[in-house]
């Protein structure tokens, strides 16, 4: 366990991490230019006909039991029985219900309400005690406020500024904290069809190593573990050709590029013990 140390008719925009990164010195500056470089134009996005950013809640359901992994475990570790979780950026709750029967209570935070709704109608239905907090972390910590244990997974890669929001993860837990990510942005393997669509050339994805090194950067030095994970998403051409900002009629041809382009499925867990 780790621990808290005392296509386009134009040509292709975007340019490389050399250029991006060449006046950067410290991890967490790294992280955040490389998180604003996942951002969508705002040409591209005023043509959009969905948001592409919203979160559809069917996708976030936690399955009726509990799939054991590296976070689950790292958090059973810290658990006390009858113990409290925050969970930060909770979707449908797989994180805090896969701690079923060890939890007794959940704070569930989440930027969208038909999250926290999907979340609350299944903590009824298994019996789990809760409440939900709506807002942005860290800007909600207040309102969610402390628990034993507070999980956070596949969130950080939509975090551009690190360090604030690690911290707050951080102060908010009495033992210790558990995140879950994708080593790379999970979105990224996309980067090809945002070149072949819109010209578009991303620049290289902020990783695992580039969150860690953050971390350390403000003293914490969180256990990882890298791991194969079961159900890495959708895939499907319609869902693609919304997160690229693609209208209906372009779907066909979405499937057609998606034909032998791979989607990694590796995660890791980052965990570290509350001073």
């Amino acid at each position: 366990m780790g621990r808290i140390a005392p296509r386009g008719p134009h040509p292709a925009r975007g340019c490389g991490a050399r250029a991006i990164l060449a006046d950067v010195d410290d991890a967490a500056a790294v992280w955040r230019q490389r998180q604003e470089g996942r951002g969508i134009p705002a040409d591209i996005l005023a043509t959009a006909a969905t948001n592409p950013w919203h979160h559809d809640v069917g996708l976030f359901a936690a399955p009726p039991e509990p799939v054991d992994s590296p976070s689950r475990r790292a958090a059973l570790a810290l658990l006390p029985d009858g113990g409290t979780v925050l969970d930060v950026g909770c979707g449908g709750g797989r994180a805090a219900f896969a701690l079923a029967g060890r939890v007794g209570h959940v704070t569930a935070v989440d930027q969208q309400q038909d999250m926290l709704d999907a979340f609350a109608a299944d903590a009824r239905a298994r019996g789990v005690p809760h409440r939900t907090v709506l807002g942005r972390w860290p800007d909600v910590a207040a309102d969610a406020g402390t628990a034993d244990v507070v999980t956070c997974h596949h969130v950080l890669h939509n975090v551009v500024d690190l360090v604030p929001f690690v911290r707050a993860l951080t102060e908010a837990a009495r033992r210790g904290v558990v995140v879950e990510m994708m080593v790379e942005h999970p979105m990224a393997w996309l980067d090809p069809l945002w070149l072949r669509f819109h010209g578009l050339r991303r620049p290289p994805s902020a990783t695992t190593d580039d969150a860690v090194a953050a971390l350390r950067e403000i003293g914490v030095d969180p256990a990882v573990q890298r791991w194969e994970r079961g159900s890495p998403g959708p895939r499907d051409a319609a869902w693609v050709a919304r997160r690229l900002c693609l209208p209906p009629e372009a779907v066909p041809e979405v499937a057609g590029a998606l034909e032998g382009l791979e989607r990694p499925g590796v995660a890791a867990t980052l965990s570290w013990a509350a001073a």
